[in-house]
């Protein structure tokens, strides 16, 4: 099946939490895409809706199976079916692997720039939050692996809350980064939970290695965390996996989500999610074929109109690492130009200090809707406003 991806589908008025406004604003922002979702994704909740019967449900067989037979096959990652928990999504996963892995007050290790909740939601449950920067090196984002044993070291880390694909900046940690890693967390006994959401959406010319193919001999301290929901643009239906190979782990795991009930999904998210890994690999292909076009005809245009902005060319996703510091000075003023202008971007600033006057771009989207956007964007920044400083 050939599917439409420039198709424009008004989005306001459903509850949208991307499209939420009143106006013409064209959002290019909260990671989710603005393409129909695959045809046989909306088939079976059809089907299941048809049925008239929405009762209690549990996971089935044939689900197990998918998930299994995705991971196995495209990324080596052989599962049994009591390696898989399931939670309504990943950001609740990384809550509840603080319960399991720390205490109040111990401390948890992520980098900067990083995706928000990584953040908020240490702080928010009592845990000491300690950063460790990542620097980048001709265009792209390295890990500082001998800052972050220092900081394991000073601080006594119990937890690395690790982002790969990584969320904002796009990279797909090798794997010879990814051991390196493993060797210190081993080293210092420090559990590590891999947010890897955004596996799927890897881009061409890159490869994408799960941490638990790497973890041998440590899977007692190796947590993946994954979900079809931003693959196949299904956010709205709340359902993500739990993958890990200890049966202790997986115990412990268990018994902490069963105090919060949250080892369960609802009907829907269970039949969109063996739908999305029996029948939605036609639908990925040809969306992030789109999506890689979108990519390029953005670099273009910014190298063209707004030349001065840094792109950090993402490895996997849709999204893209801007650094706008020629054209402000203030993360705020940052911001509001760009919405003046009826264009809205997610602020580097809150996914860490390392974000400070950059942009996250979101480009799955129509064509048509990204080259306004676009245009949006050079009219804002190329104001007199910013002009300014040019001249400091």
């Amino acid at each position: 099946m050939l599917y439409n991806f420039d198709e424009i589908i008004d989005r306001r008025d459903t509850g949208s939490f991307k499209w939420h406004y009143t106006d013409d604003t064209i959002p290019l922002w909260v990671a989710d895409m603005d393409f129909k979702t695959a045809q046989p994704i909306l088939a079976a909740i059809e089907q299941v809706a048809q049925h008239g019967i929405l009762g209690y449900t549990v996971p089935t067989e044939p689900l197990y199976q998918a998930i299994i037979d995705w991971h196995g096959s495209r990324y080596d990652l052989w599962l049994d079916k009591q390696d898989i928990l399931f939670s309504p999504g990943v950001v609740p996963s990384l809550v509840l692997m603080m319960k399991v892995f720390t205490e109040a007050g111990d401390a948890v290790l992520i980098n900067d720039p990083i995706y928000t909740p990584f953040m908020t939601k240490v702080l928010d449950n009592g845990r000491k939050l300690v950063t460790s920067a990542l620097k980048e090196v001709e265009g792209k984002y390295h890990l500082d692996l001998a800052d972050i044993e220092a900081k394991i070291i000073e601080h006594k880390v119990k937890l690395y809350l690790f982002c790969n694909p990584h969320n904002p900046g796009g990279r797909v940690w090798t794997a010879d980064e990814l051991e390196a890693l493993l060797s210190i967390c081993k080293k210092h006994d420090v559990a590590i939970v891999s947010d890897e959401i955004h596996q799927d959406l890897t881009l061409s010319g890159h490869t994408f290695t799960p941490f638990l193919t790497l973890a041998k001999d440590y899977e007692h301290k190796v947590v993946s965390l994954t979900s079809m929901t931003k693959t196949f643009n299904i956010a709205g239906i709340k359902g993500s996996m739990i993958f890990a190979k200890d049966s202790g782990l997986l115990s412990k795991i268990n018994q902490q989500q069963r105090l919060s009930d949250e080892h369960e999904l609802n009907l829907f998210a269970y039949t969109a999610m063996r739908s999305a890994y029996e029948q939605g690999g036609e639908w990925l292909a040809q969306a992030l074929t789109y999506i890689e076009a979108n990519i390029d005809l953005t670099l273009q245009f910014l190298e063209e109109h707004l030349p001065k902005i840094k792109v950090m060319r993402p490895e996997a996703s849709y999204l893209i690492w801007l650094d706008c510091s020629a054209y402000a000075q203030d993360d705020q003023m940052l911001y509001d130009k760009l919405r003046a202008a009826k264009v809205e971007l997610s602020a580097g600033i809150k996914y860490g200090g390392e974000g400070h006057l950059k942009m996250r771009l979101n480009v799955a989207c129509p064509k048509a809707l990204l080259i306004e956007g676009l245009n949006r964007m050079q009219t804002a920044l190329n104001s007199d406003v910013f002009n300014i400083v040019d001249s400091i």
